[in-house]
């Protein structure tokens, strides 16, 4: 009994023991950055454009690169231990990374990926391979598994990858996260290392379509256009048969968010292996092996061997010298598949180059400018690791077959997530035709709230019941109040505005819409509080600027609304409402600044030409202090006034009465557009009967506190001396002039000696004052 008692706590005490090795094997397994990273760095982008022009498009955002980017001063690894002992340091940055550090990101490292960037399964014998954070016991997918699995675990907000036959793709649907292809050639490859050259295109990774689509504008460089929805939404009915997951789990979300969002006449449905076997007719002279050329193969297997013949070939072309050379240890199925195949014959790589171009031509056929093709990311839940599945042949053919359309054709192709199935990722991929990549974004933005819902709602029917109800009565509640405005019941529509606002205070259309009623029924300030309330919410909205700028033009803020029009006009360069009411809006501002400033010839000018308004640099004060020992032109004494003249303004002081060491302390403001221009000043004796005498003049030079002025001091303590200008012929000085930072601004004091004349001084200082909507300094 004794003894059956000690064998079960030695039994007990092995469990325990096995339980906490299995434990802390599993600790080490997931680090703290998911294994993502293999290089930290710091790419910081350049200071901030000074107001009022836009901020750069991506600041305050984050991001890694995998690690076939080349940065100054790193050696870029290629997933290969050996690779990075051959190669030297990249002499400079890779243009695309450059483009997004200039955007306003700020790039933080560099990312895992596949061996030689070459397979898709996320794992890497010679680096801890990542760990997916959506499944910890299964791969994150590849080539580019790092990238991916940082934006997952929130490590950054987007992050770069190199797509070539699905380095982008499989691993944001494994991970759980967005992942968009660009078209072959629409992003440049330099600075990137090459896996097949006529497959490889850029990608990137983020967790909302808004960062996906922020970053792709900068990527792609896009101009202003208007967002555009497809008309079509074209389901792959037969490569969802590819699926090893209930097929209705993904496509019932899509049909349900297509219908709602662009109705029913949108949806269609398309057999690709028919249409593919019509289109594609090089396929029929497909003959690389034997199978193949014996058996009635699908197209959709002939595509996923164009692009496994492609990859390989050209993979060799760029690496195979080095290969032969170094002899890296290669894991054996990617060797098995690099090195253990037969060279093609230049007659097999025209035969597959025009199969590349008229796949092309038929999905830009199908597509047009305006479709989007749907079909299965991957054929299955992600594979556990160390399982034989990822090498299987069947799951190599139905992950090739979906993967090679876009490869192929060269289109671009975004992976959407789509929730959870047996608490693994699920995602679907939409394909636009080559060069859509801006539509195709769009489309993203456009449906990625209607599909999770619909995912939360078909994986759960009971789970989200009361959040869409909610928002779909806000939508109900303002398409109401959309009909209300257009009746003209302004306060009706403002009812029904506040509603959908109760329902659902996050959605800034509801604020600016409530803005355009109270704009109507002269509610000024509560209009402009809407619209700064939906600014906040999302800083693009167009008409919430416009709005805004409307109401701050009627409460008489009208620099305030001219920098709303500004802005919209940085969002949207062509919109004409913006351009109008800005110009409108700078020549009424210009014209009360020079009023108060007592400028009168130049807002005359400003309304027959904008040349003046377009070079104006600022105005120029100038205080005209008193007289020193002036000459005597009457009696006793003078009666002087001054004249100042630069260029062709002219501008005069009042007249001082019977007084040689008159006290004027009057401003003279002048408009400057050329700062290389001499001031002229001139004092006269003022008479009633006669002529004005002269009493001797001086010129001066404004270079000298322009050059000070563009040094842009802030914060000195008053008193401090920027700098000093000596008396010399070319500015009639009587004594040193400083300038000098004075309560918060730069003056300079200057004291002339008039010239032809026989004694007189002239005390002045110069003043600045910057004009908004200028030209500036």
């Amino acid at each position: 009994m004794a003894s059956h008692a000690s064998n079960l706590w030695v039994l007990l005490g092995l469990g325990i023991a096995g339980i906490l090795l299995a434990a802390k094997k599993l600790k080490k397994t997931i680090r703290e950055d998911f294994g993502a990273f293999i290089d930290k760095l710091l790419l910081l982008p350049p200071p901030q454009p000074a107001p009022p022009k836009a901020p750069h498009p991506i600041t305050g955002l984050s991001f890694a690169i995998s690690d076939v980017f080349d940065v100054t001063g790193y050696v870029t690894g290629f997933g290969h231990p050996d690779w990075v002992r051959t190669h030297e340091a990249a002499s400079s940055t890779c243009p695309v990374v450059s483009t997004l550090v200039e955007g306003g990101a700020t790039c933080v490292g560099k990312t895992v990926v596949d061996e030689l960037a070459f397979s898709i399964s996320g794992e890497n014998k010679h680096y801890e391979s990542p760990t997916n954070p959506a499944a910890h016991d299964r791969i994150p997918g590849g080539a580019c598994s790092g990238a991916a699995v940082a934006v997952a675990t929130n490590a950054v907000d987007f992050a770069l990858g190199i797509d070539t036959v699905g380095g982008v793709r499989v691993p944001a649907g494994y991970c759980g996260v967005l992942g968009f292809k660009s078209s072959h050639g629409a992003i440049s490859n330099t600075g990137i290392i090459p896996v097949s050259s006529s497959l490889d295109s850029v990608g990137w990774f983020a967790r909302d379509p808004n960062t996906l689509r922020r970053v792709g504008h900068v990527l792609l460089q896009l101009p202003f256009a208007t967002q555009r929805n497809p008309r079509q939404i074209i389901v792959a009915d037969d490569y969802f048969q590819l699926l090893k997951i209930p097929v209705d789990r993904i496509t019932q979300v899509v049909i349900k968010s297509a219908e709602k969002l662009f109705g029913k006449q949108s949806l269609k449905h398309q057999s690709l292996e028919n249409y593919f076997e019509s289109k594609v007719p090089s396929l029929k002279e497909f003959t690389r092996t034997k199978a193949i050329a014996n058996t009635k193969v699908p197209t959709s297997r002939l595509l996923a061997n164009v692009m496994q013949l492609l990859q390989r070939h050209e993979f060799l072309q760029n690496h195979g010298d080095w290969i032969n050379t170094v002899k890296p240890a290669i894991d054996p199925v990617i060797s098995s598949q690099v090195c253990d195949n037969a060279e093609l014959t230049n007659e097999e790589i025209e035969n597959l180059n025009t199969i590349r171009n008229q796949t092309r031509v038929a999905i830009n056929s199908l597509l047009k400018d305006d479709g989007v093709l749907v079909i299965p990311t991957m054929p299955t839940l992600p594979p556990k690791l160390g399982s034989k599945e990822i090498i299987s042949e069947d799951y190599q053919n139905r992950a090739s077959s979906l993967l090679s359309i876009a490869s192929i054709s060269g289109c671009c192709q975004v992976t959407v997530p789509l929730g959870h199935h047996e608490k693994c990722p699920v995602s679907v991929s939409f394909i636009a035709r080559h060069g859509g990549d801006r539509f195709l974004l769009d489309t993203v933005q456009t449906m990625y709230a209607s599909l999770q819902e619909n995912s939360s709602v078909i994986a759960d029917p009971k789970s989200s019941k009361k959040t869409i109800s909610l928002e779909e009565s806000a939508e109900i509640a303002k398409e109401k109040g959309n009909q209300a405005f257009k009746e003209k019941q302004w306060q009706k529509a403002i009812g029904l505005y506040s509603e959908a606002i109760k329902l659902s205070e996050n959605n800034a259309t509801y604020y600016s819409n409530r803005a355009a009623a109270y704009l109507e029924i002269g509610s000024f300030l509560l209009a402009e509080e809407d619209c700064t309330k939906a600014i906040t919410l999302d800083k693009k909205n167009v008409k919430a600027y416009l709005r805004r700028g409307t109401a701050r033009e009627m409460l008489g803020e009208y620099k305030e609304a001219m920098d709303d029009f500004r802005h919209a006009l940085v969002l949207e360069p062509n919109n004409k409402r913006a351009s109008l009411s800005a110009e409108r809006l700078r020549k009424i501002h210009f014209a009360r600044v020079f009023a108060e400033n007592g400028i009168k010839i130049l807002p005359l000018e400003m309304t027959t030409t904008g040349s003046l308004m377009n070079n104006l640099l600022g105005l120029l004060r100038i205080r005209i202090k008193r007289g020193v020992n002036l000459a005597v032109r009457d009696i006793n004494s003078s009666d002087p006034y001054v004249v100042v003249k630069m260029g062709k303004q002219k501008l005069k002081t009042r007249v001082i009465n019977k007084d040689v060491n008159p006290e004027w302390n009057e401003d003279l403001t002048l408009s400057v557009t050329d700062p290389t221009l001499t001031v002229l000043l001139t004092v006269y004796d003022h008479d009633m009967f006669s002529k004005d005498d002269k009493m001797g003049d001086a010129e001066f030079e404004i270079k000298p506190y322009i050059e000070a002025l563009k040094m842009h001091l802030d914060g000195l303590p008053s008193g401090t001396i920027v700098t000093t200008v000596q008396p010399c012929r070319r500015n009639c000085l009587a004594e040193e002039s400083k300038v000098t930072w004075v309560d918060g601004k730069l003056v300079q004091d200057l004291v002339l000696r008039l010239r032809h004349v026989e004694c007189g001084e002239v005390e002045a200082q110069l003043q600045w004052i910057d004009l908004p909507g200028s030209k500036g300094l």
